[in-house]
This record gives structure tokens, sequence and C-alpha cells, in this order.
């Protein structure tokens, strides 16, 4: 498993993607294609943009033999980084293309996404009712989420000395845990403790909260170890920290090491973060697209997502299909769909997550 595949979630500030977007001029990605369900897809190719190590290794071939489609798969490390790809030119050459929620729904909104046709992926009846009601694309008009969890806390009782309920307990540690605390640095993961903490929503643009957010953060500063959004979990392996702010899925690292280690969402709640696959509008391959889309929707394919990526995925078929005794070993995987759903979906903001770029230079940069 790679870091920059969670770096990629991690930098989903979308200060880049307000101004890779702006910088589109309203363009809606060149000239389209419509789509023919009756199209020959095995005369067509498809080129497809991922994060490493966040797929079978095989998935080209897989594909490739089940269609007849020749396929390409590129990595991209960050949102930003696609986003960049696929707003520089009007035909970045990428048909499929995997972002987080925020970024599809911002991408859709600019036209640069191809709207699905359902009628060529109907896997979507694997999912749960619940991920066709997603804030960021509701009904799924321009996006299919690929994997979903939440983020909270990540701890070694033995350190800790007691299991935390709060996000306070991170905001505010007591004096035994100072030093012996991370978290995340990236715009809307190193606001979200003190919005959370405070009641406000992390989606919020209001700047009375945001300041009250990032007042709490420069007191809590001088308590941490490190931010730190890439070997945290290994930090608490090693014991160097005790607590740290984490995502689900990279928590599960941890506990292969160390099945000691455990998680919690605070009492006060967090985010409902989504990874999602898309259809470039410029794609001269939309069924081909289409058909991988729906290919990867293939409960075997997403239980092996599930297996080998230790996240949830949004596909009840798969979901269910899934060994007891994983779910045992990493309880993340056990968060039901209803209690992810009592977090907040994590929504692009436009021109207002400058706010959080700024909020973040304006605490990391604080001595």
């Amino acid at each position: 498993m790679s870091t920059t595949r969670r770096i990629s979630i991690a930098a989903a500030g979308t200060a880049a993607l307000a101004l890779a977007l702006s910088s589109c001029s309203g363009s809606t990605g060149g000239d389209s294609t419509e789509i023919d369900p009756s199209a020959d897809i095995s005369k067509q190719t498809l080129t497809v943009s991922i994060w490493a190590d966040y797929y079978p290794e095989d998935l080209a071939a897989q594909f490739e033999e089940a269609t007849g489609v020749k396929t390409t798969i590129v990595n991209h490390t960050t949102n930003e980084d696609i986003v960049a790809k696929l707003t520089a030119s009007a035909d970045s050459g990428i048909d499929v293309a995997f972002v987080s929620g925020q970024y599809a729904q911002a991408l859709g909104e600019q036209g640069l996404l191809a709207e699905l046709d359902k009628s060529l992926i109907p896997n979507e009846s694997n999912l749960y009712p619940e991920a066709l009601e997603l804030d960021y694309d509701e009904g799924n008009v321009y996006s299919e989420p690929y994997a979903w969890g939440t983020t909270g806390l990540c701890y070694r009782p033995d350190l800790t000395g007691f299991d935390p309920t709060s996000w306070n307990d991170l905001l505010n540690p007591k004096p035994e845990l100072d030093g012996k605390t991370t978290m995340l640095s990236t715009d809307r993961w190193l606001a979200m403790p003190a919005l959370k903490a405070a009641g406000h929503s992390l989606n919020t643009t209001d700047d009375a909260e945001l300041a009250e957010a990032k007042d709490q953060l420069l007191k809590t500063k001088p308590t941490l170890l490190a931010y730190d959004d890439t070997t945290f979990y290994s930090k608490l392996v090693s014991g160097e920290a005790a607590m740290v702010e984490a995502w689900d899925g990279w928590c599960n690292y941890g506990i292969a090491e160390d099945p000691s280690i455990k998680f919690v969402v605070p009492d006060e709640g967090a985010d409902l973060w989504v990874d999602t696959m898309t259809v470039l509008e410029s794609s001269k391959n939309k069924e081909a697209a289409m058909a991988f889309v729906n290919y990867i929707l293939d409960p075997e394919v997403q239980t092996w997502v599930a297996e080998n990526i230790l996240y949830k995925v949004p596909n009840q078929a798969a979901m269910e299909a899934l060994d007891p005794t994983l779910i045992e070993s990493y309880p993340t995987l056990g968060i039901t769909v209803d209690e992810l759903f009592q977090q907040e979906v994590i929504v692009d903001l436009g021109e207002d997550s400058l706010k959080y770029v700024d909020l973040n230079s304006e605490v990391l940069a604080t001595n």
C-alpha cells in the first residue's frame, strides 16, 4: 500500500482545484461524443487514471480479457495532480478518472464529466441504496463510488491509559500525552477536529467558526509530536505516538502490525469521504469507459478492494461476501452504513475552499 494513495484524499483541500477550474473559463472538455449502447467496445481503447496500489495489479489485463478493450492504467499521486491534467487541455487523453467525491462534484459542475449511462452500468444495483444519496452527486449522475470511509482517533490504549471518546482528547490532551499525538496537516482534515469539537460543520464557510477553529488549533500545536499524513500509524506501532488523527483504512495498517491498536470516531462526529470513478466528457470511448465502471462494481472486484486495501466499499454484495474473521481483525471494516451516514459528507466549497487553505497555512506557519 503506497503512502501516495492516502495523500490523494489528504490533499483534498480544493484550492488547487478551484484555481485549475477557474482557468478553464467554462470549458466543457472539448468535443464530446454521443453514447451508443450498441457500440462494439472491443474496437475501443481505454486510458484509466487512478492512485497507485489502489487496484489489482492485473486489472487492465482482466478487463481486456473480459471485454476485448485494450486498456492502459496510469497513476496519479493526488487529486490535484489528476485535476491539473484534466484541465490543462481540451482533451487529456484520459477516459476514466478516479477522484474524491468533492472533486467529482466540481468537475461535473464545470462540464468536464459525462453523465453516466445507467443502462450500461447494471452493476450499480450492487451498491447500498445510500450510495446513491451522497451530497456531492445525488443519484450518481457523474460518478460511481469506489471506496468510502471516515476519520477518527487511532490509538494504543496501553500508552494512552484510556479509551478516547472526544476530539478534545486530541485537541486538549492530558499532560502525560504531551508530545505523543499527531494530527493530519491538510486543509479539511486539519480543521475538522476543532470544527467538530465546537459543534460546527466540517463544510462551514463561516468566518467566525473558522477563526474559532484556528485559535483552537494554535493552542493544540505545541502539544503535538508532529503533523503527519503518511507515517502516523508507524509512529503508533513504534510507540513514538500514543494517539493520532487517522483515516480508518490507514489505522488498519497499524492494526496489521499491532492488533492492540484501536480506532474510534469521536462522539462529536467526523467525515464521510468517498473515492469515485468518473468518465470524461472529452472521452471518445465512453461506451468502453461505462463498461469499465460497470466491471469495477462487480462484487468480486470490490471484494478484492476491501480484502486487500482494507477500506470499506459501497458495494453491498461485496461487503456481505467478506470473511467475518477479516472484520474481527480489522473492526473498521465493520462500521455499518448507518454509522457511516451519521457523519458529514465532504463537499466542494468552490472559492470558499481558499478559506481552509489560509487557515491551514497560518496554523502550520506559526512557531
